[in-house]
């Protein structure tokens, strides 16, 4: 993978539109990326993720979307990241667009873009871009398939973050194996282990659920053999071994001994089964004697309270044979009091007419009132005309006022128009007025309008002049302290140079050892070694000084930068601003934007004022129409108001004939149908009451015939021997049950078998009963203890069945468990069988971490010019486990030691080393995708110059390969050494990239 171009719009700090030519920086093999701190130097790795994975690396996660874009971008700037990079022979872009806030287009506020992507390739036949695809997910999977990587991977493969590496130097084996599995991608044997686990856990779960299940049938089968059972059962617990020999083996014990009991239960039964017979045969004689001798007893008592109630018997019978012979005269009892109830009602009927009636119909018979009711309905029927006049009377009153309340409207409707019509001129002029005043104060303000952004323009340059004049003293005052205190630092560090290199003697001489060659002239005995002198200057004391030199002249640099910077913006600023003081400027803008104002706001009214006129013509229109309506409604109201007039004069006359005495034809018609209700109520009533009358004379004939023909002496003493239903059916009752109980008494004394147990003696029932009882109860014991027993068989043979069942079951389940255990105790590394306690993962991340370690050390014996070697150990660490150990081979001492012992310069260049491994590594490991361009971030200050030198060159090295790489650093140093360098300048604005070609 080899990046081409890179363009930034509103990303991060970058404000503006910003392009970075990596073919031009990676045409000498090495180049710089630096700046001042906050900057964006890691913004311009973080656009190269985040265009290749939308996404941008590590803890910045959480600036996705709308926090990526820059702070410094104008509202109406989208944020846009685009890529131009070659990857597997193909050549490719890749744009992206996070979401964005934007201003409306219509009304206020802002409304949110959602992310967009594009993804082209160029097509080098055709000699143009064709589009490949807009999705979000196929470009992903697209880039990552292409990579061979995923994005964690790209970050630490491609983007290699020194501080992650030094970190793994000194980490833990736990650690470790989450870095390197991230990178590996192991989650697959994680995923083995924890698949060996799960099946474990449920061969053991379901050897417990079977032993548990087993001995559930061993209780159920202690507690069905009861007392019979002689031995307790197994004290074993699910999981033991032996569990199933040992229950099944118990259980055919309780079988044996079960069946013995159920013999011994069945004999008992036997017994007691004849035993029960005969005490029952000689119960059931004597209950017989019993019952025969007590039917006896009972029959001889009924019969004496059949003598005592005689005479009572004798009387029903009497008043039975009267009620039969009433029942002839009972339908004219009824006819003779249905004629006497209709009398009454009649009788009342009639007296009640009569009394709503006027006191000269209180004698009239039946046809007198007739005739007065036909007279008054005939006069009802002549009053039919008179109603429609009245009627038509109180319509034209109706019309009468109607046309009053018209005349009243009319009149007010012409007095408005005819007022409002006069001021008609006055108003027009008004409304024109208004129109030219608004016209004229929008031509001004559109005049001022256009002095007034100068204006403003001038006085905020102004400003930023004298703000900016400010800065450049202050500016100016740090670059001379930064100057004066670099050069302060350079003589200290020369001076301590300078005495070191005169006590170097003294370094030289710790170093030797009787019997081994001096490294300056050979010598293998050493009579005088040099010693120490008093304030000794030591190389670490020196590389402090030399520190301190360059972090003053970066300090002076970008004092001096910064001045550069403040100087080119108030010369700017001074140009556009000129000499004028601001205050001045402030008075002409203001009063500027004071007079634009007020001719906005008078020019606001123009829309108003024409609105008002073309209101003002519309009402003028209606007005005049109005008017006009009005006066043709009165004139044709005269004419039907002299008609009514004529109409209502005839038909009061003809009322005044018709109504008489009443108040009106209406009134008068209500009492002539009332006085025909009444009288035609009345006189159906008389009819009425001297018909019932002649009824009730007839039925008091019939019924004194029907009672002497039935032989009572008068009608009442015929109704006196009346029964009702209920009385009739209850002295029936009486008889029928005298007659049955005298026939059932009879029978039973002439029965011979009863009279001849009435003369044997009194037997005793009771004992008779105890020992029925008794006999049964011996019966039903040892029944139940046969069925006991039985059940007791049955219940063992079954629950033996099962539990034989179950044992066969589970005996592959077992084998299968143990085989599962050891397997997965091997993988998770706590079996005995593992002696290293090592976890399948970490077998294999062990094998990667070697890798690594060798292709490390290749480039770490180079930097450290063949004194240092990375090694891979299995050994364990403390009471963790092994597998995971990483250890460094100092060739100068001839020991290994642990990588976190190494000092702040040499873990810079092992993880360096570690991490360029680790890229091969990982490279191979994603299909073997070529990564021609690398970052390398920080970590270059902590480096002596030798060190540098070799560093620099194991990173030329890369070159051979055709690969570029890229330090991020903010060593002065490294200005000199890499011609190639991509700057990034922050300023007010937002920062800018300023780059340089390795020529220039």
């Amino acid at each position: 993978m080899r990046l081409h171009r890179l363009d930034i719009t509103a990303f991060g700090p970058f404000g503006g539109a910003q392009r970075v030519d990596f073919d031009e920086l990676s045409a000498a093999g090495l180049f710089l990326l630096h700046g001042p701190t906050g900057a964006g130097k890691t913004s311009v790795l973080d656009a190269v993720c985040y265009a290749l994975y939308g996404a941008v690396p590590g803890a910045r996660q959480s600036g996705q979307g709308l926090g990526l874009r820059s702070d410094h971008a104008a509202p109406e700037t989208r944020t846009e990241i685009r890529l131009e990079l070659s990857v597997a022979g193909r050549r490719l872009e890749v744009t992206r667009q996070p979401p964005w806030e934007r201003p409306k287009k219509r009304g206020t506020g802002t409304t949110t873009e959602k992310a967009q992507s594009w993804l082209r390739e160029y097509d080098s036949a055709a000699g143009s871009w064709k589009d490949l695809s807009r999705s979000h997910q196929e470009i992903g999977e697209e880039i990552t398939q292409l990579l061979g990587m995923s994005r964690e991977q790209f970050c630490q493969v491609v983007l290699l973050p020194q501080g992650d590496f030094a970190r793994f130097l000194r980490a833990d084996a736990e650690a470790r194996g989450k870095l390197l599995g991230r990178l590996f991608d192991t989650r697959r044997f994680a995923e083995v282990e924890k698949r060996l686990a799960e099946r474990r856990r449920a061969a053991e779960a379901e050897v417990r659920a079977g032993d548990t299940a087993l001995l559930a049938h061993a209780h159920r089968m202690h507690q069905a053999a009861g007392p019979t059972a002689e031995e307790p059962l197994p004290d074993l617990a699910p999981g033991d071994p032996g569990l199933a020999e040992s229950v099944l083996a118990w259980a055919a014990v309780a079988r044996s001994t079960a069946r013995e009991t159920l013999a011994v239960a069945h004999c008992a039964r036997q017994a007691a089964e004849s035993a029960q017979a005969a005490a029952g045969r000689a119960l059931d004689d004597v209950r017989e004697v019993d019952r025969l001798q007590r039917r006896f007893a009972e029959a001889q008592e009924r019969a004496a309270r059949l003598e005592r109630r005689a005479d009572a018997h004798r009387d029903a019978r009497t008043r039975m044979e009267r009620a039969r012979k009433a029942e002839a005269v009972a339908p004219a009892l009824d006819l003779r009091d249905a004629a006497e109830a209709e009398h009454r009602r009649a009788v009342a009927e009639e007296a009640r007419a009569r009394a709503a009636l006027p006191e000269t119909f209180a004698g009239a018979g039946a046809a007198g009132l007739a005739a007065a009711a036909r007279k008054a309905a005939e006069e009802l029927g002549g009053l039919g005309s008179a109603r429609r006049a009245e009627r038509r009377l109180g319509e034209l009153g109706a019309e009468r006022a109607s046309l009053d309340r018209q005349e009243r409207a009319d009149e007010d409707v012409l007095q408005d128009a005819e007022s409002w019509l006069a001021d008609w001129e006055e108003t027009r002029a008004g409304v024109e007025a208004r129109i030219d005043t608004a016209q004229e104060a929008a031509a001004r303000a559109e005049q001022l309008a256009v002095q007034r952004e100068p204006a403003f323009k001038r006085l905020a340059a102004a400003r930023l002049r004298d703000e900016l004049a400010r800065d450049t003293e202050t500016a100016h005052a740090r670059s001379l302290a930064a100057r004066e205190h670099a050069t302060r630092t350079h003589a200290h560090w020369l001076d301590l140079k300078e005495q070191r290199l005169r006590g170097i003697a003294a370094e030289l001489a710790a170093r030797l050892v009787d019997g081994e060659s001096c490294a300056v002239c050979g010598a293998t005995e050493h009579p005088a070694p040099a010693r120490k002198a008093v304030g000794h200057v030591d190389r670490e004391t020196e590389e402090r000084a030399l520190a301190a030199h360059r972090s003053a002249e970066e300090e002076r640099a970008e004092a001096e930068r910064r001045l550069g910077v403040v100087r080119e913006a108030l010369a700017a600023a001074s140009a556009e601003g000129g000499d004028t003081p601001v205050s001045q400027l402030a008075e002409q803008a203001q009063e500027l934007d004071r007079l634009h104002a007020e001719a906005r706001t008078v020019a606001s009214g123009l829309h108003a004022a024409r609105e008002a006129r073309e209101q003002a013509e519309r009402e003028h229109e209606r007005r005049l129409a109005a008017r006009q309506e009005a006066a043709r409604r009165v004139a044709a109201r005269a004419s039907h108001r002299d008609s009514l007039d004529r109409e209502k004069a005839s038909l009061e006359g003809e009322l005044e004939q018709a109504r008489g005495a009443a108040g009106s034809v209406t009134e008068r018609a209500t009492q002539l149908e009332r006085q025909v209700a009444l009288l035609t109520e009345a006189a159906d009533g008389v009819r009425a009451a001297e018909d019932v009358a002649r009824r009730l004379k007839d039925a008091d004939a019939r019924l004194a015939d029907a009672a002497f023909r039935a032989g009572f002496e008068t009608p009442r003493a015929a109704a006196a021997a009346l029964l009702d239903a209920a009385a009739h059916r209850d002295l029936q009752r009486q008889l029928d049950e005298w007659q049955s109980e005298e026939s059932s008494v009879r029978a039973v004394l002439a029965e011979a078998d009863t009279a001849a147990a009435a003369r044997r003696p009194a037997v005793d029932l009771r004992a008779a009963e105890r020992a029925a009882e008794s006999a049964a109860r011996r019966l039903r014991d040892t029944a139940s203890a046969r069925d006991a027993a039985a059940r007791r068989c049955e219940e063992l043979d079954a629950l033996s069945a099962r539990a034989a069942g179950e044992g066969r079951r589970l005996a592959p389940l077992r084998d299968e468990y143990d085989r599962v255990a050891r397997l997965a105790g091997l993988a998770a590394g706590t079996s005995a069988d593992n002696e290293r306690k090592m976890r399948l993962e970490a077998y294999v991340l062990a094998a990667r971490l070697e890798q690594v370690a060798a292709a490390a050390t290749v480039r770490l014996q180079r930097m450290s010019s063949g004194r240092y070697t990375l090694v891979h150990s299995d050994d364990r660490a403390g009471r963790g486990r092994s597998g995971l150990g990483l250890h460094v081979v100092d060739a100068w001492t001839g020991r290994e030691r642990d990588t976190a012992t190494l000092s702040g310069g040499e873990t810079f260049f092992a993880s360096l080393a570690l991490a360029l491994g680790l890229a091969d590594v990982v490279t191979d490991e994603a299909g073997g995708v070529r990564l021609d361009t690398l970052f390398i971030d920080e970590g270059f200050g902590s480096l002596d110059d030798q060190t540098l030198d070799e560093v620099l060159d194991v990173l030329d090295s890369l070159r051979e390969r055709d690969r570029s790489v890229g330090i991020v650093s903010h060593v002065g140093d490294l200005r000199r050494r890499v011609h190639a360098q991509l700057e990034v300048v922050k300023g007010r604005t937002g920062s800018v990239v300023r780059q340089r070609g390795a020529r220039e």
